[in-house]
C-alpha cells in the first residue's frame, strides 16, 4: 500500500515526492547525480544568493550546474530584495531550470544578518514582497521553503503559507525547526500540520529524516504530502531511493555492497575533481570521504590520514588501500567508528 501520492508543482509530475534537501556545501551537482541514479522524486540545487548569479559569480555557476538526469531541475535562491531575487529568477529560467524555489529557512548568520533566508520570517511586507516579485517575474512555478518561525514565540509559518499561496506558490517545504534552533533538538513534525491545514497546496516535511521509519512517521504526524531528506543523505546517497521505495510499497533495495561503495566513492571523488578542480576538489571532498566510511573498520585513522592529504591521486589510493583492507576481513561490515 502506497503511502505517498504523485504532486503536481506547475507542470511538473513528482511521481514519489521524496526530496534531496538542498544543503550548500553538500548538494552540488556530483552528489545530486547520484542521489538521483539510486531515486529521487525531485533534487534540489545549494541555495544561490540571487546577487552572486546575477554576476554570474564562479561559485554561483558551479551551484547552478546541472547533469541532465536531474531534470526537472529546482533552482534554489536566497535573497532579500524583490527586484534582484526576480532578475537572479529570470536568469535560471533562461538557463532552463524547471521551478525556481524561494528560501526562507537558511538559519545560518551570514544569510540572516544579510536579511535572507530564515529573518525574512520576521519581515512578511518584504517577505510577500519578494514572493510577489519572484513568481511575477518567471513563467516557471515558484516554491518556498521557510521554518516554524523565528523563534517559538513567532511560529507564523501557516501565516507566511497563507501569504506565498495568494502569491502563486505552488508548493511549501517546511523545516519543523525554528530559526533559533539552528539544527538543534529535534524537528516538530506535527507542527507542519498546521501549515497543511492553512494552505490547499501540496506541503514537503522536513528535518530529521534519517531513515525509513522516520519518514512514515514524519508523514504520519505532519499530513504533508511528501518528505525532504537533508543531513539523513550524508553519505548514503541511495537512502532517498530506498525510502521512495518503501513509502510506495515496493521492495526496499539493499545497501549497496561493500565493493559497491568503494566505486561509488571514488566515482562521487572523480566528478568533484571535474566541476571543482584539484585543489578545491580535494578540500570538499574531504567531508563526503568522512561521511562515506563514518561506522566502518579503521574509519578514523583513515579521516585523520586522508584529511591532511592534498594530491588527489594519492587520496585515490588511500581510498583503495582502505576498502581493500575492509574487504580482507572476515566480516567487511561496519564494526567500529
Amino acid at each position: 500500500m502506497s503511502l505517498i501520492k504523485p504532486i503536481q508543482i506547475g507542470p511538473n509530475r513528482i511521481d514519489v515526492p521524496v526530496i534531496l534537501a538542498p544543503m550548500t556545501g553538500v548538494t552540488d551537482m556530483p552528489f545530486r547525480t547520484l542521489v538521483k541514479r539510486y531515486g529521487a522524486g525531485l533534487t534540489v540545487t545549494e541555495m544561490i544568493a540571487s546577487e552572486a548569479m546575477i554576476r554570474e559569480t564562479r561559485q554561483s555557476l558551479q551551484k547552478a550546474a546541472w547533469h541532465p538526469s536531474e531534470e526537472p531541475v529546482s533552482m534554489q535562491l536566497a535573497g532579500c530584495e524583490p527586484e534582484r531575487m526576480a532578475e537572479a529568477a529570470k536568469l535560471n529560467e533562461q538557463k532552463g531550470a524547471a521551478i525556481i524555489d524561494i528560501n526562507m529557512g537558511c538559519p545560518v548568520k551570514k544569510v540572516v544578518n544579510g536579511h535572507a533566508g530564515s529573518s525574512l520570517m520576521r519581515d512578511l511586507p518584504l517577505a510577500t514582497q519578494l514572493i510577489r516579485a519572484t513568481v511575477k517575474a518567471v513563467q516557471l512555478p515558484v516554491t518556498l521553503k521557510m521554518r516554524m518561525g523565528w523563534d517559538h514565540s513567532s511560529l507564523n509559518a501557516p501565516e507566511l503559507a497563507r501569504i506565498a499561496e495568494g502569491e502563486g506558490v505552488q508548493l511549501i517545504t517546511v523545516h519543523g525547526r525554528t530559526r533559533c534552533q539552528l539544527y538543534s533538538g529535534t524537528a516538530d513534525w506535527a507542527f507542519v500540520r498546521l501549515v497543511k491545514d492553512a494552505v490547499n497546496l501540496p506541503v514537503i516535511v522536513n528535518g530529521d529524516i534519517c531513515s525509513i521509519e522516520d519518514a512514515r512517521t514524519a508523514l504520519a504526524q505532519s499530513g504533508a504530502d511528501g518528505v525532504m531528506i537533508g543531513r539523513g543523505a550524508y553519505g548514503k546517497p541511495w537512502l532517498i531511493g530506498q525510502v521512495m521505495a518503501a513509502l510506495t510499497g515496493r521492495e526496499v533495495p539493499d545497501d549497496p555492497t561493500l565493493a559497491q561503495q568503494h566505486a561509488l566513492v571514488k566515482e562521487h571523488y572523480a566528478l568533484m575533481l571535474e566541476l571543482y578542480g584539484e585543489l578545491n576538489g580535494v578540500n570538499l571532498a574531504r567531508k563526503h570521504l568522512g561521511w562515506y566510511t563514518k561506522g566502518l573498520h579503521d574509519s578514523a585513522q583513515f579521516r585523520n590520514a586522508v584529511n591532511q592529504v592534498a594530491d588527489s591521486a594519492t587520496v585515490l589510493a588511500m581510498i583503495d588501500r582502505f576498502y581493500d583492507a575492509l574487504a580482507a576481513r572476515p566480516e567487511p561490515a561496519a564494526l567500529a567508528a
